[in-house]
């Protein structure tokens, strides 16, 4: 095996973030990107506008954002193996990381693999039913197929998500309704007062979607409110999952601290995992804030963090 200064495992604002850094301390840091388990740069290649990132008034787009952040990465010297990390060991140094096809040890290692779009186990939903044949969880992936256009479509969920999910989508359905299972919504007020006043969304309170029905594709779902145990089966074109996420730690099989819910755990105020020279940045350890600023920032704080590590072991000159 090659042995290298710093791996980081993951893309998206965090690890993009890390490997700018790393590679301008001359770092030389390889970056695993992923491929199989998602789209390389994270949530922010299912996002439409960006309006809230720092540097760009007029907003932009997720996958613009992203690849620009890439290409800034490998300016400086980043090189980037577009393969999933399918298992680490961290039992002792240097330690191992195991691609799909590439197999590195290093002095250091960022985990950036940020977090994955959950979805519910509804009848239809499912594998060998209609997912992915109007059953999806990005909008912005799938909203303009031409089997979503002039439809009814249905987001679940009662968060931001599933409010910029369901805004999207009014450029294509002919509505858009927002099945909630409870009286109000969890979204920020910006996002409840965008979603409220649109002529085209419609919010179904204390409801779910106990069904998806359909031939080759999504044509209909069955309601079911929760209080009055009302059931109603209704035309839909497509139903989109909006209802939160899932650390994509798995791979790490215990070898590093997480906390109940999955995420790694971080030294407060740090990037600083239980094991020496092993960081963790972005949503992979932060189920508070999720935001593309806060990842790239934790990014930055890894990248920082290890390098002053390895120069005070002298691992680096």
């Amino acid at each position: 095996m090659n042995k290298a200064k710093l791996i980081i495992i993951g893309s998206g604002p965090a690890g993009y973030t890390a490997a700018i850094y790393a590679a301008r301390a001359n770092l030389e840091p390889f970056l695993f990107e992923g491929f199989f388990s998602g789209p390389a740069g994270g949530q922010l290649m299912t996002t439409t506008e960006v309006e809230n990132y720092p540097g760009f008034p007029e907003g932009i787009s997720g996958p613009h954002l992203m690849d620009n952040f890439r290409k800034q990465a490998i300016r400086f010297g980043t090189t980037i193996f577009s393969e999933d990390v399918e298992s680490v060991d961290f039992s002792s140094k240097p330690y191992k990381i195991f691609g799909r096809d590439t197999h590195l040890k290093s002095d250091s290692v960022i985990i950036a693999t940020g977090a994955t779009a959950n979805r519910l186990e509804i009848p239809g939903a499912g594998e060998g039913e209609f997912w992915q044949k109007g059953v999806t969880a990005c909008a912005v992936c799938d909203g303009a197929m031409p089997i979503f256009r002039n439809k009814p479509l249905f987001v679940i969920g009662g968060g931001d998500s599933a409010i910029e999910e369901a805004t999207f989508l009014t450029k294509y359905g002919s509505k858009v309704y927002i099945v909630h299972r409870r009286d109000k919504l969890r979204a920020s007020k910006i996002m409840q007062d965008r979603a409220l006043k649109h002529p085209k969304i419609e919010i179904l309170w204390d409801s779910i979607i106990t069904g998806i029905e359909g031939d080759t594709v999504v044509r209909s779902v069955t309601i079911e409110n929760v209080k009055t145990k009302g059931i109603t089966t209704t035309e839909a074109g497509g139903v989109f999952f909006a209802v939160g996420h899932t650390p994509n730690t798995s791979f790490l099989k215990g070898q590093i601290d997480l906390h109940e819910n999955g995420y790694i755990k971080v030294h407060p105020g740090s990037c600083k995992t239980n094991l020496d020279l092993i960081y963790a940045a972005g949503d992979s350890a932060d189920h508070v804030y999720r935001q593309a600023i806060t990842a790239a920032g934790t990014g930055c704080m890894a990248a920082i963090e290890a390098e002053r590590e390895l120069s005070a072991q002298g691992k680096i000159f």
